[in-house]
């Protein structure tokens, strides 16, 4: 039994829900219930009883919940045994689908040059979690935009970007030096799922429903406007593709670029990186 598997296991088992499961982990249904047909298969026996509302555990099923968490949290415990007995410390960043900003790069480049001897390891993540796995403890702290449901994490600004709307360059409105958002109101929008958090849905969509094809990641948007002649918005300030452009968003407030971790977190490293990361981002903001 793979150790992903068996967390995939404990969240169906959690949430009693592949629904949730799937949200929890950020994966998409599909791959979580065939991983657990897998699982299923190679126990020999049914771990839940499905129903239209959800599952429940079946007696191996419970059985199987007490090993698989006993099973993690040994695996945790040698992880965090070796790497101390090795010296390395480590620090895992959740990034959200913009690893091209230039300040995760000059924050890059900082952090070597003041924390050599820490090991960091990045998680990117898809539009569709703005904690990047905060929440899931797959990440000690992120690099995010706001905003987000904050209940439980300490959040620290970075940047504002100011935000625009992505369009087709032959699209009319593309030659406009700015748009409101009331002139969008009769187009189709990429959006993101509906389980996702809703401050960031509301936000990205405009403050309300919209209609359109559903994306998660930033390619995904992109394509959809290419193909579809959909509109979306996107902090400005990035390279789109010759055949897209950004116009400016006369109302609509900046987006937030932010580092978040779990409130309460008392790591450390966790300092240390939100600092060096503050005085990184800080700078990109002055050389503009």
């Amino acid at each position: 039994m793979e150790l992903r598997t068996l967390r995939y296991f404990v969240a169906v088992a959690e949430e009693l829900h592949f629904g949730r499961a799937a949200t929890r982990l950020h994966i998409s249904q599909p791959p979580l219930s065939r991983a657990i047909k897998q699982l299923e298969a190679d126990v020999g026996a049914l771990l839940f009883t499905r129903s239209p509302t959800g599952v429940t555990l079946t007696a191996v099923g419970s059985v199987l919940l007490d090993e698989a968490r006993a099973l993690l949290d040994h695996a945790d415990r040698v992880r965090a045994r070796v790497s101390a007995a090795a010296g390395v410390a480590t620090l895992t960043v959740g990034i959200l689908g913009d690893g091209t900003d230039p300040g995760v790069t000059r924050l890059a480049a900082a952090y070597r040059r003041t924390r050599p001897g820490i090991d960091i390891r990045v998680r990117d993540t898809d539009l569709t979690d703005p904690t990047c796995g905060l929440r899931a403890g797959l990440v000690d702290v992120a690099l995010t935009r706001a905003p987000f449901d904050e209940t439980a994490l300490t959040v620290r600004e970075l940047r504002t970007d100011p935000v625009g709307v992505v369009l087709r360059a032959d699209d009319p409105l593309a030659r406009r030096d700015g748009l409101r958002l009331a002139e969008l109101d009769d187009r189709r929008w990429f959006r993101f799922p509906p389980d996702t958090d809703p401050l960031w849905q509301s936000y990205w969509h405009g403050g309300r429903p919209r209609e359109g094809p559903v994306v998660r990641a930033v390619q995904e948007c992109l394509q959809a406007v290419l193909w579809n002649g959909t509109v979306g918005l996107a902090p400005l300030g990035h390279d789109l593709p010759a055949e897209l452009t950004a116009v400016p968003l006369t109302d609509m407030e900046p987006s937030r670029v932010v580092a978040v971790w779990n409130e309460g977190d008392t790591n450390p490293l966790i300092r240390s990186f939100v600092e060096i990361a503050t005085t990184a981002y800080r700078h990109r903001e002055g050389s503009r």
